[in-house]
């Protein structure tokens, strides 16, 4: 159990260390979250198998964050709550749960939830196909939607645009980007400036102006997710052809890279 990586979401302080302890002391790497924006970075930078969500840090808010969660790499998600209606189950489970449960709890039973999670999924599975609403991402072939257009790119702008929209608007830093989207190369990290100047040519109405990639100061580069979201027209450059981003499409590789 020392290599499975658990993440604690939990607004009760009191709670969310005793479960973190509880869970170490039976083998498992854990890593604590109070709010949900820190465990949206907590998750972006371990990856961890499975999610323990507080249903209640922000209610809607929860459900949402959990179906967040589920469009990157679908990690197991234990659900806890106050509230044991048949309806709050329902509502959690239909928002991606893989199981539910009310507080208060017995430690016994908890950590049996958890190892009967961490059985399910002894072999992760890389999502094939992420949908950001305007945006959608083919890792199985390689190729982007960017409002209804195919978008023609490059195998590095392709890692790089993968890697800032996974984060969900969480700025990273240029060595970050470079880790993430090319683990083993030894480039510069600057080199990404170069790699984003020419993605925004691509994805930008205006690449002098950028809205959808955005420099943050003194950090790096982060997705503007929000602008998915809004009804935007796109100027003629904004994409290429689908007749020629559909031959770029075929020529990659059809299986996903060690690069992700």
């Amino acid at each position: 159990m020392g290599s499975v990586c658990i993440e604690i979401v939990e607004g009760n302080p009191h709670l969310r260390s005793l479960l973190s302890w509880h869970l170490q002391q039976v083998g498992y790497r854990v890593h604590q979250a109070a709010s949900l924006y820190q465990a949206q970075e907590v998750f972006l930078v371990r990856q961890p198998t499975l999610v323990i969500l507080d249903a209640e840090l922000k209610d809607s808010e929860s459900m949402e964050f959990c179906r967040w969660l589920q469009r990157q790499q679908q990690p197991l998600i234990l659900m806890l709550s106050t509230r044991n209606s048949e309806a709050d189950v329902v509502a959690g489970l239909k928002a991606g749960a893989d199981d539910y449960l009310a507080k208060p709890f017995g430690m016994q039973e908890f950590l049996a939830r958890v190892e009967a999670l961490i059985r399910r999924k002894r072999t992760p599975v890389a999502p094939a196909y992420l949908d950001y609403g305007a945006l959608q991402i083919d890792l199985v072939q390689r190729r982007v939607c960017f409002h209804g257009e195919f978008i023609d790119l490059t195998p590095q702008e392709f890692s790089l645009l993968y890697v800032l929209a996974q984060a969900g608007g969480i700025p990273l830093s240029r060595l970050e980007l470079l880790r993430r989207a090319w683990p083993e190369a030894i480039d510069n990290p600057r080199t990404i400036d170069t790699h984003v100047l020419s993605l925004r040519k691509k994805v930008e109405r205006d690449p002098r102006q950028p809205n959808l990639i955005q420099t943050v100061r003194n950090v790096g580069y982060r997705f503007n997710m929000e602008l998915l979201d809004n009804n935007i027209s796109q100027a003629p450059e904004v994409v290429h052809r689908r007749q020629i981003a559909a031959e770029h499409v075929n020529s990659q590789p059809s299986a996903l890279s060690r690069q992700f």
